[in-house]
């Protein structure tokens, strides 16, 4: 799977958030531990197992408050008396640094991104020119195209782009490559992108 899992601190406060914590949580703490910050909040982009497997263990080692977007919330089991639902636009500050969600529905209904200044987390919704697939339960292709035409296409040039998975030979790029060489993001029309979408459910 590739999964890329982000951490995201301050450096005053030595606070820190994990997103999509999943797999190897020893790992995210020892991390955190090495570099001197504890984990306060866990964010998840959406709630295919693959993003959320380490979520539950990581919420009872720390302590951290939990963080998904409202819409997402009735997908989950276990542990959803503990998250505190997000909606778009709304925001985390860390000490000096502020996460704002973005509601990017599309590949499931309460996907979401994480625009930290120049900086986004996008989960499965784009990839390094690809974007996630809709043939899973709760993926919409017409609200993927709305989603990636009307809100991360919008974003300017030079935000840097953090994708859920490693799917490229980069693992990262800027907003403004992929306006140029993303197929999917460079679609004109809802139409154009369907042709796309559909035939190809390549991605997770």
């Amino acid at each position: 799977m590739a999964n890329f899992i982000y951490l995201l601190g301050d450096l005053k406060t030595r606070e820190a958030v994990v997103v999509d914590p999943a797999w190897d949580v020893n790992r995210i703490i020892e991390v955190c531990q090495a570099d001197g910050y504890s984990i306060k909040h866990v964010l998840v982009t959406h709630g295919h197992p693959d993003h959320i497997n380490g979520v539950e263990e990581i919420l009872n080692r720390t302590n951290a408050q939990l963080h998904m977007h409202k819409a997402e919330t009735p997908w989950i089991k276990g542990w959803k008396a503990t998250v505190i639902p997000k909606q778009h636009g709304d925001e985390l500050l860390l000490g000096d640094v502020r996460i704002t969600f973005v509601h990017t529905p599309g590949h499931t209904p309460g996907s979401q991104c994480f625009l930290v200044g120049k900086r986004l987390v996008s989960g499965d919704t784009l990839f390094i020119n690809s974007c996630g697939r809709t043939d899973l339960p709760g993926g919409n292709p017409d609200e993927l195209y709305d989603s990636l035409n009307n809100r991360l296409r919008k974003l300017e040039d030079d935000v840097i782009l953090f994708p859920g998975h490693n799917y490229a030979d980069e693992p990262f790029t800027t907003m403004g490559k992929q306006k140029i060489y993303n197929p999917f993001l460079r679609s004109s029309s809802l139409p154009e992108f369907l042709k796309m979408v559909r035939p190809s459910f390549v991605n997770l």
